[in-house]
């Protein structure tokens, strides 16, 4: 059973990271790549930190890991807020859709 759930977690995880990097491909600037990469990575980190919890049971290992994961849910966030606002500050424009041309 810890397997399988381990697995699912893994897969979730997987599919959260894969989200991220096709969110740095396919958006069209700097503030809306930053905010795919910070959900999609920031939810694929804490389900793989889950699936290795769940992997290694209780023990040290587990605690040490949750501190992690603490950590990485407080960082992540915060860190990105603070990349965006300093681009914002140091003037780089977001992206504007093109006027549509076709009335």
């Amino acid at each position: 059973m810890t397997e399988i759930v381990v697995a699912v977690l893994l897969g979730g995880g997987l599919f959260f990271h894969a989200v991220a990097a096709l969110g740095v491909i396919r958006m069209p600037d700097f503030y809306t790549r930053l905010h795919a990469v910070s959900k999609a990575e920031t939810l694929g980190v804490m389900l793989t930190l889950a699936a290795l919890m769940v992997w290694s049971g209780f023990t040290l290992t587990t605690v040490k890991v949750g501190f992690v994961a603490i950590f990485l849910l407080i960082a992540n966030p915060t860190s990105t807020h603070a990349i965006g606002r300093a681009a914002m500050r140091t003037g780089v424009k977001p992206w504007l859709r093109p006027p549509d041309t076709t009335e």
